[in-house]
């Protein structure tokens, strides 16, 4: 939110500086983001007026003008601006001034023509982006006038951050309640007479949603001058709080909505016909809205409506047939309570924000509109003239929001602050925010106001009562007391060791959003079983992922599209299906890897990365956990990987996850034109481990045998393993493949495998003789279950 601090200080002005204010808004919850100081060095820039303008007699685009500035003579001042014209107010810098932007005023000539000073826009005053043409003043500016003082300047254009529990703060009526409190300053007095009734116009209202708009109010204002133009302070108040001036009852309606909080529409009386339906919109139902944009509506959108169709989107936007233009005479005012679930999501689902939107949303007073609408009307008489009718208000009483009580426990307040704060601050505090407090034996029971939509529970009140009474306050002490170690079991591999494994080699981790399109996991085939948002940030951000991957992939697209030709990234971190009660969280492990095997070096080795080089990395995370476990690595059926080149990860007879190259199409589809190696596996499956055991080392000699065994080429090297270890009275401590051969010599579909048996007993020296029985036993194994035989 952005405003005057002139503006601000005329509802409350506290004894601070420009600094201390903001020091303190920030101190207090609402942080100041910015502030953009106006008017500062406007000495000698005064009123002028133009009392004479020729063209210039050697340039086409250049006027020379009689400017004057109060004193006998007017001053020569030669001009370029395209508005400039006979008896146009505007500023005048004036020899001998310093402009906001460095600029040093001295007499010049200008294509032979001598100019006495210079005719000035917004921008280069420091005030406004506008450099169109010169600024233009009021007529009734007086001439030779200090700019400064005809626009209350110097000022400030301050600009919070405000967070989405206090709307509360959107108006600077409900701000100037915090600054009173933060500095135990006076509000100024905000009551506004109701205007007089002179004209009998009127449209009735009917509330078919009562539920999501439980109050509406409208008056009919009669004859009002549509030539009138918003006075000069009206017009500032908008343009420092980053709005543009546009018309006297826009600009009302605008300068309403900062002022009290209350966003407020005009519409043309003329275009409306009968009574005013507050109602749901029908399937398929479209307008166009003041932007220009033709909207198609369905039923969970609110609409202002009249007899014949929707005017407006409630609480969001008007209707573009229905607006105020500059032949308006007759307008109808709009000022409404709308329920917060019935705005919320609805412009975002159209792509648009507005501020009446941003407003809505998060919740504005019940009780305003009343307030707001005299105000308005009271502006709008006082520019443009008219008659103000009845004002008709229609509401639903049953459906308003009620402010009940909260109590707040003195002993409460002591325990969470840690502080004793004075029963007569903690009073002074909650009034000073316009609560209603009552005392009571163990503290205070009090009663926010309709617009604290965010003070429920005792915390709340906690809160307010420590951001004013000030955060630096409260005392700064260790945790005192017995605290319970909630150590990790010994059988689980922390996460931390994890991720430091793959770092070392030579993976970067990745932070991935946990939100994602639902495109994305259709691409993957993943979409089953996600859990879709009820109101997502952007459609963009529509889902909760149920795979790592994508967003592993689309961080390594993104980097090889900005020549990373190697790229390794990891993520440990959670992914969501739909549960019975509540999404089921799991923890995985996932990676993705392209390019070179190894970092360019000297010694060249260019080869690329394969399945070999991801399963190694892979491996080495499984040996982490120290004991024995039985990995194997079986052909997967998954459509987003190669199906020549993955497998699904099994540890332990249990399957944790998947490995192997991206699918050729879904690389396609992704703009990939390099294989992309991947895998991702439960974490939890992954680092379950076993208690570490103490074994008694054999003192006795290892003995060697070294095989050379013929088996198929589908019998993989695990299936091998597993049943050489299996060998009934093992006495098998390890076992090394040291070659692999296929080709002439063996036949079609063929490998020869060479194998080094370490044999080992613990209480005796192992002879020729058992050491050959066991080689003779693992043979017969394995022809009995992977058909192999001795090669010859």
């Amino acid at each position: 939110m952005k405003f005057s601090e002139n503006w601000l200080r005329s509802l409350v002005d506290p004894a601070a500086d420009r600094a201390e204010l903001c020091h303190r808004l920030t101190m207090a919850g609402l942080e100041v983001e910015g502030v953009e100081v106006l008017g500062e060095g406007l000495d000698g820039v005064l009123v002028g007026e133009i009392v004479a303008c020729e063209k210039h007699p050697n340039a086409d685009k250049l006027r020379v003008c009689s400017v004057s500035v109060g004193n006998a003579e007017p001053l020569q001042i030669v001009c370029g601006a395209p508005n400039a014209r006979l008896g146009l107010k505007a500023p005048v810098a004036t020899i001998g001034a310093k402009l906001p932007n460095g600029m040093d005023i001295k007499q010049a000539a200008l294509r032979g023509v001598d100019s006495f000073g210079m005719l000035c826009s917004a921008k280069e005053l420091g005030l406004d982006a506008d450099a169109s043409g010169l600024m233009e003043l009021p007529a009734d500016a007086p001439t030779g006038a200090s700019l400064a003082t005809c626009l209350a300047l110097p000022d400030a254009s301050i600009e919070l951050k405000m967070t989405p529990n206090r709307p509360d703060c959107l108006g600077l009526r409900g701000l100037a309640y915090d600054v009173a409190a933060l500095f135990g300053a006076s509000l100024a007095e905000s009551a506004e007479d109701a205007a007089t009734v002179t004209s009998n116009a009127a449209r009735s209202v009917r509330l078919d949603a009562g539920a999501d708009c439980p109050r509406y109010l409208g008056r009919v204002v009669e004859g009002i001058d549509p030539t009138s133009p918003s006075p000069l302070w009206l017009k500032e108040r908008l343009r420092r709080a980053g709005l543009r001036p546009i018309s006297a009852v826009v600009d009302i309606t605008a300068y309403v909505m900062l002022e009290l909080g209350q966003p407020m529409h005009a519409f043309d009386n003329a275009r409306l016909a009968g009574d005013i339906h507050v109602r749901r919109a029908r399937t398929g139902e479209t307008l166009t809205l003041l932007d220009g944009n033709d909207v198609t509506l369905d039923e969970p959108f609110l609409v202002i409506a009249d007899e014949a169709r929707a005017v407006a989107l409630a609480g969001i936007m008007g209707g573009l047939d229905s607006r105020v233009t500059d032949a308006t005479t007759d307008v109808f005012l709009e000022s409404a309570h709308f329920a917060p679930a019935s705005i919320m999501g609805r412009a975002r689902k159209l792509g648009m924000h507005t501020d009446a939107s941003h407003r809505f949303e998060r919740g504005v007073d019940p009780e305003l509109p009343r307030a707001a609408l005299e105000r308005a009307t009271a502006l709008l008489l006082q520019i443009a003239g008219g008659k103000a009718g009845p004002v008709v208000e229609a509401v639903a009483a049953d459906h308003l929001p009620q402010r009940k009580p909260v109590v707040l426990r003195r002993q409460r307040l002591l325990r969470v602050l840690g502080m004793d704060v004075p029963d007569a601050e903690v009073d002074r505090i909650l009034r000073a925010l316009g609560m209603s407090v009552a005392a009571t034996e163990a503290g205070w029971s009090v009663t926010p106001p309709a617009r604290r939509f965010d003070i429920d529970i005792e915390e709340d009140l906690i809160e307010e009562v420590v951001r004013v009474h000030g955060y630096e306050r409260v005392p700064t002490r260790a945790p005192s007391g017995q605290l319970r170690l909630n150590l990790p079991p010994e059988s689980q591999v922390p996460a931390e060791r994890v991720r430091l494994q793959l770092v070392a080699g030579g993976y970067f981790e990745a932070v991935c959003y946990s939100f994602v399109a639902r495109e994305w996991l259709q691409r993957w085939g993943r979409e089953e079983g996600s859990v879709a948002l009820a109101n997502p940030l952007s459609a963009d951000l529509a889902v909760m992922r149920t795979s790592l991957l994508p967003g592993l992939v689309e961080a390594l697209r993104h980097n090889t599209n900005r020549q990373q030709e190697r790229v390794r990234l990891f993520e440990i971190a959670r992914v969501f299906r739909v549960g019975d009660d509540a999404p089921c969280e799991t923890r995985r492990v996932a990676a993705v890897a392209c390019g070179r095997a190894r970092p360019e070096h000297w010694e060249g080795d260019k080869r690329a990365i394969d399945f070999y080089d991801v399963k190694a990395d892979l491996e080495s995370l499984v040996d982490l956990t120290g004991g024995e476990r039985t990995v194997v690595f079986r052909p997967t059926d998954r459509t987003d990987f190669h199906p020549g080149r993955s497998a699904d990860v099994v540890v332990d007879g249990l399957v944790i996850g998947v490995i192997g190259a991206l699918h050729p199409r879904l690389l396609k589809a992704l703009d990939l034109d390099h294989d992309v190696y991947a895998f991702e596996v439960d974490l939890d499956g992954l680092t379950a481990g076993r208690l570490p055991e103490a074994v008694e080392l054999s003192r006795f000699p290892q003995v060697r045998r070294d095989i050379a065994v013929v088996v198929p080429e589908t019998v993989s090297w695990g299936q091998i393993e597993n049943v050489l270890r299996g060998v009934e009275g093992s006495v098998l401590r390890d076992l090394v493949l040291f070659d692999r051969y296929s080709g002439t010599g063996l036949g079609s579909g063929l490998k020869s495998l060479a194998i080094g048996l370490i044999l080992q007993d613990s209480y005796r020296t192992l002879t020729d003789q058992e050491a050959d029985h066991f080689v003779a036993s693992a043979l017969a194994a394995l022809e009995r279950e992977c058909g192999g035989r001795l090669r010859g």
